[in-house]
């Protein structure tokens, strides 16, 4: 029977490992994210409700959801040991989730990051002390990966300055810029850190991480879904099993188009373009975290009146989706993959110019016409490969 090894010599993992898929600690790794994601896809869903847009502090908030999981996904995939320091530290960083989670109410409603910057340095703790074993025990790559312990602990300490300064009354266009500069100094750590030695990152195990990731953010667009069914059911509102059926087409598009290109042989040929691949990724999260929530908005506009304009429910879907196609054509033209740069540009236009027509057929009918689209562009795309 298998036991847990109790100490395992940390030392980079083969690049080209047989075999090498999720671990079970992974994936209750990336559980606990689902709780932060539905939060901030509920919290913005009830700001667009209220007619308010809350579109930068829903990107500031996913951008440290995203970022937390990002760290950690590309370290496992270079040192993942599965011994018991491992999953210990491993489980520190969960429990850094949770707290990210509790706080995304107040920041974004208040702008209040403290609970969420809290669950960061729990978070953080046990990432540097991972990143520090890993230079400890494995001598090549010693340097890159104290580096890496530096510059994460550097920008933590930058991440409560910027509270300091929201304590001491600082205007939000500090704020934003405080958090801009900061953003951007922790996308230019692993360039810094690696630029003498590069981890040994698996291209399969990264593509079916972000494949994992995609799955759990689209399930918010199944959530919104089940919602309209339910709220269907107990009204007996026909137009709510439209939106239900439109959202899921909508769904099983996005996921098709998502799916059509293996990433994992391109990362592969492709290594020097990885930044670029995985960066671009936090729009098209962040896309499918507001769909998720434009969804929300569609369903709550059918059943009821709401402050927002049925053309804005439309705008809440059409957005994200449109983003998400853009964005994807973005990323498979990182990796050279074919190129169905028309077919995007057509879907693209086309979702932002429906929501016009909301006033002249309505938010269903419009909601129908965007799952259309989304169906003609995976035909179009599939029929290029």
């Amino acid at each position: 029977m298998p036991t847990v090894r109790i100490r395992v010599r940390m030392s980079a993992r083969p690049i080209d490992e047989p075999h090498r898929v999720s671990s079970q600690l992974e994936l209750l790794f990336d559980l606990t994210f689902v709780v932060a994601v539905a939060a901030v896809t509920e919290q913005f869903a009830h700001t667009i409700s209220a007619g308010h847009a809350g579109v930068l502090p829903f990107l500031q908030v996913f951008f440290a959801i995203w970022w937390a999981w990002m760290n950690f996904t590309w370290f496992a995939s270079s040192y993942d040991t599965d011994d018991v320091t491992y999953r210990l530290l491993t489980m520190v960083q969960m429990a850094g989730v949770l707290l990210l989670a509790a706080g995304v109410p107040a920041a974004a409603d208040h702008g209040d990051y403290l609970l969420m910057t809290c669950g960061y340095l729990v978070m953080r703790l046990g990432l540097i002390s991972l990143w520090l074993r890993a230079g400890i025990e494995d001598p090549a790559s010693r340097r890159t990966a104290f580096r890496y312990a530096v510059g994460i602990g550097a920008l933590q300490v930058g991440w409560f300055g910027r509270l300091f300064l929201a304590d001491a009354g600082a205007s939000q266009g500090v704020l934003l810029a405080a958090f801009v500069a900061l953003a951007v100094l922790e996308l230019s750590v692993p360039r810094w850190a690696e630029r003498h030695w590069t981890t040994t990152w698996h291209p399969h195990h990264i593509a079916e991480r972000y494949g994992l990731f995609t799955i759990i953010l689209l399930g918010e667009a199944v959530l919104a879904a089940s919602n309209a069914v339910r709220r269907a059911v107990s009204q007996a509102g026909a137009e709510l099993f439209a939106v239900a059926g439109c959202g899921l087409v909508i769904l099983f598009a996005l996921w098709w188009l998502y799916f059509l290109h293996p990433a994992g042989p391109r990362l592969e040929d492709r290594r020097d373009r990885s930044y670029r691949w995985g960066y671009v990724h936090y729009g098209l999260f962040a896309s499918l975290a507001a769909l998720g929530a434009g969804l929300e908005v569609a369903v709550e506009q059918t059943g009821r009146d709401l402050r927002l304009s049925p053309t804005g429910a439309s705008y809440a879907v059409a957005v994200p989706a449109a983003c998400f196609i853009g964005l994807l054509w973005v990323i498979h033209h990182s990796l050279a993959a074919p190129s169905h740069f028309g077919t995007a540009l057509a879907g693209v236009a086309t979702l932002l110019l429906l929501p016009l027509v909301t006033p002249a057929i309505g938010a269903v009918a419009d909601l129908a016409l965007m799952a259309a689209t989304c169906v003609a562009v995976v035909a179009a795309w599939n029929a290029r490969q």
